[in-house]
């Protein structure tokens, strides 16, 4: 099982958690199971939707895949030390992800530090003012560490995700659900064009999500 974990708190933006979501469990049967992970036993979104936290935060330090989602706090969680010190990323054995604002907690984290960010137009004057060069695009990555600005990027970013831990058959198979109908080879077309100087072979991580059985296991 490849664990997926949707950092999610107070002030969610609906969209970007439950979009990639979504889209990732699509692919249950190959492996995938993305969660909602939260500091709390709920989180309350920016239009007032009280949902159950499905891990704990802790989670997303031994996760596959992290997406660090956003919403209204963001900012504020980004500087709340108890908060932030119960999360710990690696980026040699995880995919660490943000959506939109997400990227504030992924800067406050160190993983930003040197790299072009994409994030959404609220975020990118916080952004810009700490010192990040900030992308006029919906998604960039670095090795395993992806950024994706604008709600709507989140099929970006699950798309890239689906690509990367499965290729681009189950890619398609899981935005296929989900696109508008007649409108399958625009919208996969738009993805494989937008993430596809971003999709790299990453032995390590495959290593770690695939290991190699032990001799004389069956």
């Amino acid at each position: 099982m490849i664990k997926i974990a949707v950092l999610t708190f107070d002030g969610f933006n609906e969209i970007d958690s439950f979009l990639a979501l979504n889209i990732l469990n699509r692919l249950s049967e190959e492996g995938l199971k993305a969660e909602i992970t939260s500091p709390g036993a709920s989180v309350i979104s920016m239009n007032g939707i009280r949902i159950a936290a499905q891990q704990n935060l802790e989670f997303a330090n031994k996760a596959d895949v992290v997406i660090v989602g956003s919403g209204k706090k963001t900012g504020e969680i980004a500087n709340d030390l108890s908060v932030m010190r119960r999360l710990s990323f690696d980026p040699d054995r995880q995919l660490v992800c943000s959506q939109c604002s997400g990227a504030l907690i992924l800067a406050k984290m160190g993983f930003l530090d040197g790299q072009s960010v994409c994030t959404d137009n609220s975020t990118r004057i916080k952004m810009v003012d700490a010192g990040y060069h900030v992308m006029d695009s919906a998604f960039t990555s670095v090795g395993n560490i992806a950024t994706a600005g604008g709600c709507l990027s989140a099929h970006y970013l699950a798309g890239w995700i689906t690509h990367q831990l499965l290729g681009q058959v189950a890619m398609e198979k899981a935005l296929g659900y989900v696109v508008p109908v007649g409108e399958e080879i625009l919208y996969i077309s738009r993805v494989l064009n937008v993430i596809g100087a971003h999709v790299t072979e990453n032995t390590a991580l495959t290593n770690h999500l695939n290991p190699t059985p032990k001799s004389g296991a069956v």
